[in-house]
């Protein structure tokens, strides 16, 4: 039986049931009206009637005693009974009317009810499946939640329909995702290999005694190639990890890897002539070490990159109310409109003149900042600063223990 018979017989049987209940209630009610012994006082006047099975008699004989001890009969007698049939009506109706309208509103309230609750238990499945949809959709990364089934079990109606049609396209997603996630890391894996052995090979070469100058000059942009060809690499199986679900989370203090980022990168950026100025303060939070650690580092490291002479590049953590810690980057720079900071963060993106093929980085720094972020449930906001340059905000929640 499908779920719109089934909810059409429900709601039609609750409605002939209240309205049986509705027809009985009226119906006592008005009998119990009617079968009153009605002792009508008009005028000073007191009707009797005989029993509802005695032939009426002429009018002439019947009589009316009034409060005085007055007999009335004739017509004013058949006036004052007709008058007293009218108060009967009368009182019969209203009464019907009154509690009638009573018993309506207590049984169309007891019926909505049962409604409520029948509709509740029969649309269950459906909010099983908005929720899991839900889920899925707030997950921190693309692909993530996909393993996630909703697996309902029941009747072969509509909704258990689109729950195994739900939980089929799911599963091809997830079957999707996975490939492409394994496809990046293999490649990236079997390209390492050749550039390791490339860079060995041009480094002899250039090393050689007999090499000429034209020679050790190809061989320095050669490295320079390969060495961004590495980095690409290095960025691509860091984003194939950030995909992955964080199997293994340890508390760890974002001070002590700004200092330790901050040391890695002071012989770069004194030759970049950039200062860099570090703020450790206290920011416990748990993930993974070494992918925080290269968020971090990506962060400094695109700050010193991306700098003026004479610039500046400031790093500072802490702690804020709302249970989250956060990692600040801010650096002197180039001009950055502000229509062009959000764009900073998709793959393979840079801005102005950093476009050209032969720019340092391979435009995936602050996308791998992002994806780190979002793998530990954090956010990254970036905005440019007056004067030029970027201010980037990462915020992470803070270690419960």
């Amino acid at each position: 039986m499908s779920l719109r018979t089934r909810l059409t017989l429900i709601y039609g049987g609750l409605f002939m049931v209240a309205g049986v209940l509705l027809l009985g209630v009226t119906y006592l009610l008005f009998s119990q009206e009617l079968g009153k012994d009605h002792r009508v006082v008009i005028r000073g006047t007191i009707k009797t009637t005989a029993p509802a099975a005695t032939p009426r008699p002429p009018s002439d004989q019947l009589f009316v005693l009034n409060e005085a001890g007055d007999v009335l009969t004739g017509p004013e007698a058949e006036r004052v009974m007709e008058e007293q049939r009218k108060q009967v009506r009368a009182a019969a109706t209203q009464s019907l009317l009154v509690q009638g309208g009573i018993a309506l509103v207590l049984v169309g309230g007891l019926a909505a009810g049962f409604g409520w609750i029948v509709a509740g238990r029969v649309l269950a499945p459906l909010h099983r499946v908005t929720d899991t949809a839900r889920r899925i959709a707030a997950a921190p990364a693309a692909g993530r939640g996909l393993h996630e089934r909703i697996a309902l079990e029941g009747p072969d109606d509509e909704v258990k329909n689109l729950a195994d049609a739900f939980d089929t396209m799911v599963e091809r997603l997830d079957h999707s995702f996975d490939g492409q996630r394994r496809f990046v890391a293999n490649a990236s894996h079997e390209l390492r290999t050749p550039l390791t052995l490339g860079r060995a090979l041009v480094e002899i070469a250039m090393h050689r005694k007999a090499a000429s100058p034209d020679v050790r000059q190809l061989g320095e942009s050669l490295l320079e190639i390969n060495t961004r060809h590495e980095q690409l690499i290095s960025g691509l199986l860091v984003l194939a990890d950030t995909e992955k679900e964080l199997t293994a989370v340890y508390p760890v203090n974002l001070a002590d890897v700004i200092t330790h980022v901050v040391a890695q990168l002071t012989r770069e950026a004194t030759a970049a002539g950039v200062r860099v100025t570090a703020e450790p303060g206290d920011a416990p939070t748990v993930g993974d070490a070494l992918l925080l650690e290269r968020l971090v580092h990506n962060l400094v490291e695109n700050a010193v990159r991306h700098n003026v002479d004479d610039g500046w590049v400031r790093v500072t953590s802490r702690t804020v109310p709302g249970g989250r810690v956060e990692v600040e980057v801010s650096n002197t720079g180039p001009d950055v409109p502000p229509y062009e900071v959000e764009g900073l963060f998709k793959p393979f993106r840079r801005l102005g003149a950093d476009r050209m093929v032969g720019a340092k980085g391979a435009g995936l720094g602050l996308s791998i900042v992002q994806s780190v972020a979002e793998a530990h449930s954090g956010t990254v906001q970036a905005s440019s600063r007056d004067g030029g340059g970027l201010q980037i905000v990462v915020s992470l929640p803070v270690d419960p223990g």
